[in-house]
């Protein structure tokens, strides 16, 4: 009986979440793992899918910020068909379809990871970004780890140079700053520290690596984990000091899709 409860329950919540989904404007930066890392954890992804409200959502995966590698958009491919989507790959390298219809055909657009810098500039050259925004206040769920959650927000904190971690200004479709694999590299958590103390990177969010933060209308709606333990905290500094403050997260358990 409890657990005939439990499963309409979460059928009311799904359908709730999918007559949400058709109005509201939505970015879920992720901030390291996924598909890519582990192909068995998709729950970020299931996760990101049913914000769509979409069955058998078309999911277009971006991999500018790595080059496009032949690896990274198979593993792709297999997890998606997998979970029952319709993906397919925008490229920029090789020959690149008529953006505006492409992307705004799209239930989903997942941001690959990489070098930031690069992917900003690439996107501003083919003038993707206007149409990114398009696609987002249309209802199109953007989505992405690593580069691809940074830069959906005004600064990220980013590898793109050698010489170490660096403030960049990036799409500003999201307020303040963002820093991803906060749990992930050793340099993450120290350099934030620095730059929000010193007032060189904006107040934001710090996301460890199998985290999401899922925004409605540029708004922190909810954190979402596939591991435990896992989380994602507000960064801001006040007269010098840094406030590393942990936000509330729920933890997304296994489930079929």
């Amino acid at each position: 009986m409890k657990a005939g409860v439990k499963n309409l329950a979460a059928k009311w919540l799904r359908l709730l979440e999918e007559r949400v989904a058709q109005r509201t404007k939505q970015i879920i930066p992720i901030g390291g793992g996924g598909f890519y890392r582990d192909g068995e954890n998709l729950e970020l992804e299931k996760y990101v899918i049913r914000q769509s409200g979409a069955e058998n959502a078309r999911v277009c995966f971006v991999p500018t910020a790595s080059g496009e590698p032949d690896h990274y958009i198979a593993s792709f491919y297999a997890a998606f068909l997998k979970l029952g989507c319709q993906p397919s790959v925008l490229t920029f390298f090789k020959r690149t379809p008529d953006l505006r219809s492409f992307l705004l055909n799209q239930d989903v657009i997942y941001v690959g990871g990489g070098n930031t810098k690069s992917l900003i500039a690439v996107w501003r050259d083919w003038g993707v970004i206007e149409i990114l925004r398009q696609a987002w206040e249309s209802g199109i769920v953007l989505t992405g780890v690593s580069a691809g959650a940074i830069c959906w927000f005004e600064q990220g904190l980013t590898d793109s140079f050698s010489d170490g971690l660096r403030p960049l200004n990036c799409l500003g479709f999201l307020p303040g700053s963002c820093c991803p694999h906060f749990d992930g590299e050793a340099q993450r958590r120290p350099s934030y520290h620095k730059l929000l103390a010193a007032g060189e990177i904006a107040a934001g969010v710090a996301i460890e690596d199998w985290t999401a933060i899922h925004y409605r209308d540029s708004e922190l709606h909810r954190v979402i984990s596939s591991k435990r333990g896992a989380r994602a905290y507000s960064m801001r500094s006040v007269h010098g000091s840094v406030q590393e403050v942990a936000l509330p997260v729920d933890f997304l358990a296994a489930e079929t899709f």
